[in-house]
């Protein structure tokens, strides 16, 4: 018996777990039909989600339902933007619910979203994105059926990020990585919700941040009311970084928009409260900070917020004679007052007044006081504050926990008073604003990675005028680099408070200024190997300066720039080079172009004028001449040049060579050769022995040649070595490897002794006719391993063929007699000589002057080698 009841209880069991596992397909269609058909009839809005799965398994014994990838995105007028977005969405109902049929009400358990994304938006014409409900017209009624009610228990979001912008006002504020549940019997009209939240607040108006990330813990019980759309604040503890709030009163939704009425203040007034405003990585364990007096937050809102209201607010902040002491640090922050009011009286937004009547404090005997006061917040903010004091920076450090690598040192010194509106600092109407008063900081020291070495300011004072801020004195040292600026801001309270550009005019002085002083090398692992890097240098973009320089000398890389002048304007990420002159390699540099980093690689156009450098100097030491001109290298003496180039730039700032291209110019002035440094002019030499490299003159050669994608075109230029003329052309790669052709016009009397003879015998008016014979040159390879070739056959083949021409006719006609003659030889006999030979007197005399003429050549140009 007992065995039949278990076989009974497994076979039902068995069958339960195969009808649970099988439920989800029968109804996983029916799910999606109902959630599609839902959203789109009731919602005017492109809707989509990727798959629903269905589970009796995950919440047994109720039916658990994930929707992937939910996304409702807006139509028009805010096509596009998302409204909302959850990468997975739960619901749960019991699953009776999912035996209902079409038209019945269904009622759901709970749900929770994960990774989500809610954006409401206001445009300028005060429209919501979030109106996405079907309006309802005589010819489209909404369907009586109800699929869905809310019987919710539980509910929760994870990760959600919240954004609300209203663009008309200007106005944005986000809550990100919300973490929020809540606990409570929907069903009921009158519920007590159990909430838990915590998120990260950022808020900014008219371009200005008020908070970035702070963050907010409420854990709160909510007494709902949905009939009359009311929330009442009951038991509630709130933390906004860690500074303790309780809230009382209620929030209730009208017809007109919201209603509140709601007090809020710190349970305690210790000081301890104030430390709580600033985050916990930045002020460290409160709790163990010693403190004397009272801090204390107190406010009230009350009534509507609607189109064109706000509810009236008085919110005050104070302490007095207050302290505090970290239990590590040496010294104390006294005398600390803080009186701060933030008030609205008439529910307008532009009555709303910002007054920081005091805030002021102190460090051993140094003393600082600031106020200021800020009204007509929604139309045109005016802004009048005042600040005095002086810190001894060093003691920063010493009584609150700052974390740096290295302490700051240095006494910052102010006493400045600014008055001004917001609309004129947006339009540049410096005569609208009043500035007055002085900033100095000296002997401020400052260590840091972002440093490539201690920064010193000796001394920096700043004077507020109306018109401008003027830097009067900046002298500063870095390493071995020392730099004096003076100049004027025009724009700061623009830069300051709308993110715009910075202008300003400065001039710069150095008695030296080492590059390497200011690039930070930063340490990557590649393939578990350390390799140091320098980091790309991004000219800023909120800058609009223009910058008179003079340095003495200037020192990059391995060069060193003397008398270095010129100036720079920084405009749009980028940098225009204008007249900049500089001594280098015994001559001058003229440069003027520009540089920009506004894209993903820097790039650079310039044009350069070098007047009398040294040639061997510059084409050695600098990679980019030295890959244009390889040659120039042997080559003693000076260069007039001009260059103009582009390219890309590498992270250090110099030329990726293999992206330049440009043209250059270039005269040479006495100059000399270093043959034996170049195996291009051995191989030269050897094989043209009549030209002594030493003699070669080069003064005054003019040569042009352009460069693109890594390869050199030189154009046609001529070389005199004595009555000797050597036409050059063709091209090189900065690879080293070249293909150049060398046309040599040879006079005849560097052809030898027998040649001159053979010539001697002509007319003058012949010999006129053969003043010298075209030799081609052909030098391959690359620059230290040449390969060079001549035309030597054929050069002789036209020698003979030409001298054979001219004298065939004339030596017939005189007979063997002429020919002794010619030769300088004696008279054959013919008795003898007719058995010896069957050559006609024709062919014997080509014969003869042809060997004759091909020995004089072979000599001048050397034995032929093997490989020939």
């Amino acid at each position: 018996m007992l065995k039949k009841v278990l076989k009974g209880i497994g076979i039902f069991l068995l069958v339960t777990i195969i009808a649970l596992a099988a439920t989800p397909f029968l109804f996983k269609d029916k799910i999606k039909e109902m959630i599609a058909k839902t959203l789109n009839e009731n919602v005017n809005a492109n809707i989509a989600f990727e798959d629903v799965d269905l589970s009796l398994f995950k919440s047994f014994p109720q039916a658990h339902v994930i929707i992937d990838k939910l996304s409702i995105i807006n139509k028009a007028p805010f096509a596009g933007d998302t409204l909302l977005y959850a990468g997975e969405t739960n619901v749960t109902m019991s699953i009776k619910e999912l035996f209902k049929g079409e038209g019945e009400t269904m009622s759901l358990a709970s749900f929770s979203a994960v990774d989500g994304i809610v954006n409401i938006i206001f445009n300028k014409d005060g429209i919501g994105n979030f109106d996405i409900a079907l309006k309802e017209t005589e010819e489209n009624k909404p369907s009586d059926s109800k699929p869905f009610s809310l019987d919710i228990q539980k509910y929760g979001v994870e990760n959600l990020k919240f954004s609300y912008i209203d663009e008309g006002s200007n106005m944005k504020m986000i809550l990100d990585s919300i973490y929020h549940e809540g606990k409570g019997n929907f069903a009921a009209q009158k519920l007590d919700l159990e909430t838990k939240t915590t998120a990260k607040l950022s808020f900014e108006m008219e371009k200005m941040n008020y908070m970035n990330n702070v963050g907010i813990t409420l854990d709160a019980v909510l007494g709902i009311d949905l009939e009359k759309s009311k929330y009442e604040f009951k038991d509630n503890k709130a933390l906004i970084n860690q500074l303790p709030l309780e809230f009382n009163g209620f929030i209730q939704m009208v017809e007109a928009g919201q209603t509140y009425n709601l007090t809020f203040k710190t349970p305690t007034s210790d000081f301890k409260n104030f430390l709580g405003l600033v985050p916990a990585a930045y002020s460290g364990d409160i709790s163990k900070v010693k403190t004397t007096g009272q801090f204390s937050v107190d406010g009230k809102v009350k009534g509507n917020l609607t189109e064109t209201t706000i509810p009236a607010f008085d919110v005050k902040i104070a302490s007095n004679n207050a302290s505090f002491q970290y239990p590590d640090l040496p010294k104390s922050v006294k005398n600390i007052i803080i009186d701060t009011h933030i008030i609205n009286e008439t529910g307008l937004m532009n009555d709303t007044y910002v007054n920081l009547n005091q805030l002021s404090f102190s460090i051993d005997q140094d003393v600082f006081d600031a106020k200021a006061n800020v009204k007509n917040l929604a139309t045109n903010a005016l802004v009048d504050a005042e600040l005095k004091g002086t810190i001894n920076l060093a003691n920063v450090t010493k009584a609150y926990p700052v974390k740096l690598d290295k302490p700051l040192t240095g006494i910052l010194k102010a006493d400045v008073k600014t008055k001004f509106d917001m609309q004129s600092v947006e339009k540049s109407q410096y005569q609208n604003i009043q500035n007055s008063g002085t900033v100095s900081l000296t002997g401020f020291n400052y260590e840091g990675p972002e440093m490539a070495k201690p920064f010193k300011i000796n001394q920096a004072n700043v004077a507020f005028n109306p018109n401008h801020i003027n830097l009067s004195k900046f002298d500063a040292k870095t390493g071995s680099s020392d730099i004096q600026v003076n100049g004027t801001l025009d724009n700061f309270y623009g830069f300051l408070f709308k993110n715009q550009i910075l202008k300003g005019k400065f001039n710069m002085n150095s008695t030296k200024l080492v590059v390497s002083d200011f690039m930070v090398p930063s340490t990557t692992t590649v393939s578990e190997e350390s390799k140091k890097t320098t980091e790309a240098v991004k000219i800023p973009s909120f800058l609009d300066c223009s910058i008179t320089a003079k340095v003495g000398t200037v020192v990059y890389d391995n060069l060193n720039l003397k008398d270095v002048s010129g100036n720079l304007v920084i405009r749009d990420e980028a940098i225009a080079l204008n007249n900049l002159k500089m001594g280098i390699f015994g001559g001058n540099i003229g440069l003027t172009g520009n540089v920009s980093t506004k894209g993903n690689t820097p790039k650079f156009d310039m044009n350069l004028g070098l007047n009398a450098v040294n040639i061997a100097e510059s084409f050695t030491q600098l990679d980019m001449l030295k890959s244009i001109a390889p040659i120039a290298g042997v080559i003693n003496g000076k260069v007039n040049s001009t260059i103009k180039l582009s390219g890309n730039l590498q992270n250090d700032m110099t030329p990726n060579l293999k992206t330049i291209s440009g043209d250059l110019f270039g005269q040479l002035l006495s100059t000399t050769i270093n043959e034996k440094n170049s195996a291009m002019l051995t191989a030269l030499s050897s094989n043209m022995k009549f030209i002594d490299m030493s003699k070669l003159n080069l003064n005054d050669v003019k040569a042009a040649l352009s460069f693109k994608d890594g390869k050199v075109n030189v154009k046609p230029f001529d070389i005199k070595y004595q009555d000797i003329t050597v036409n050059v052309a063709g091209s090189h790669g900065f690879d080293q490897n070249m293909n150049y052709n060398l046309k040599f016009d040879v006079p005849v009397k560097y052809l030898g002794k027998d040649v001159s003879n053979l010539l001697a015998k002509l007319t003058p008016a012949d010999q006129k006719q053969i003043t010298s014979i075209p030799v081609n040159g052909l030098m391959t390879g690359n620059f230290s391993q040449p390969k060079f070739n001549t035309d030597l056959k054929q050069a002789s083949t036209n020698l003979t063929t030409q001298l054979v021409k001219m004298q065939k006719e004339k030596l017939v006609n005189q007979g063997t007699s002429a020919l002794g003659n010619l030769i300088g030889g004696t008279k054959p006999n013919t008795a003898t000589d007719t058995t010896k030979s069957t050559s006609t007197p024709k062919e014997e005399i080509k014969n003869t002057v042809k060997d004759k003429a091909t020995g004089a050549i072979k000599d001048l140009f050397g034995k032929k080698k093997k490989e020939e």
